[in-house]
């Protein structure tokens, strides 16, 4: 089954559909509506929904991608926050009985209660093209409910870059500690700016975090493994040791935070941008043990 091409007639054809819901897009909203219907297909197809998946959809826009989820996964709930393209929406996919369509912020919004209320005993998952304006704390927040098997999104290329770099790139730091950690990322494809009206300035990517079952980590406190995660990178060009002591230098002298990451194996030049996410975990519980907090 084909889905409806509700963000695939072109340019011209949704410009004419914006045009007669009297619908001018929202930059501060961050939208830009797909005009490739090929790409909802694609994201689908990689994602790899099944009838017994529940599926979020953050910002559905004109509903094309919505259509999509609609063909392969069990329930679509699909959450807009403008209000002026509900009627435009509820239209389109009118004829699908598998799709909700509910106004609220992602940002605000009772996630686990909606999953509970609109798509129980399915297997939820996330699957959106975010607006740019809420693409870092949406991805979070989405993250850190821990409700997820996996979040597919397309995205700004930039975070898709952060998300998905390695330990001593540019793009390396604290985002992409925090996304490896509670995930297994994967940047899928690229999708240009033609692709979309209007145009955005940035090129996007659709990348699939996979939720990780079990971490092959050693047991970690998560709130002291953040804080030193964040420490390492608050001031890139410093030496791991001088970005420690700035945030752990009312409990521990500079000293003493240098032996412990000579204890760990590190020279005591490097940077936080060097080390993985398991060298982190390993500094984080020297830190834990050493250190009264």
């Amino acid at each position: 089954m084909r889905f409806l091409r509700v963000d695939g007639f072109g340019v011209n054809r949704v410009n004419e559909i914006l045009l007669s819901h009297g619908i001018k897009p929202s930059k501060a909203m961050g939208q830009n509506f797909l005009v490739d219907g090929n790409i909802p297909e694609k994201i689908v197809r990689l994602a790899g929904f099944g009838h017994s998946d529940g599926v979020l959809e953050v910002g559905p826009g004109l509903g094309g991608l919505t259509a999509a989820l609609s063909a392969a996964a069990g329930r679509v709930v699909a959450v807009e926050l403008d209000e002026r393209l509900l009627p435009l929406l509820r239209d389109a996919l009118a004829g699908l009985a598998n799709v909700d369509i509910v106004h609220g912020d992602i940002l605000k919004i009772n996630v686990p209660g909606l999953l509970a209320e609109k798509m129980p005993g399915l297997a939820p998952h996330v699957c959106a093209n975010l607006p740019y304006s809420i693409t870092s704390p949406a991805i979070a927040l989405l993250i850190e409910s821990g409700l997820f098997n996996n979040i597919t999104v397309m995205i700004q290329r930039e975070v898709a870059q952060r998300i998905c770099a390695e330990p001593g790139s540019p793009e390396y730091g604290a985002f992409s500690v925090f996304v490896n950690y509670h995930t297994e990322p994967e940047a899928l494809f690229n999708v240009p700016p033609e692709c979309f009206e209007p145009r955005p300035a940035v090129h996007s990517t659709v990348v699939k975090m996979i939720s990780r079952d079990e971490r092959a980590l050693q047991p970690v406190d998560e709130t002291l493994f953040f804080k030193v995660v964040r420490a390492a990178f608050a001031q890139r060009r410093k030496t791991l040791v001088n970005a420690l002591h700035a945030v752990f230098g009312n409990t521990a002298a500079k000293g003493d935070i240098a032996d412990i990451v000579r204890g760990c194996g590190f020279d005591e030049r490097i940077r936080g941008e060097a080390l993985g996410i398991d060298e982190f975990a390993a500094l984080s519980r020297s830190i834990g043990e050493v250190i009264k907090l």
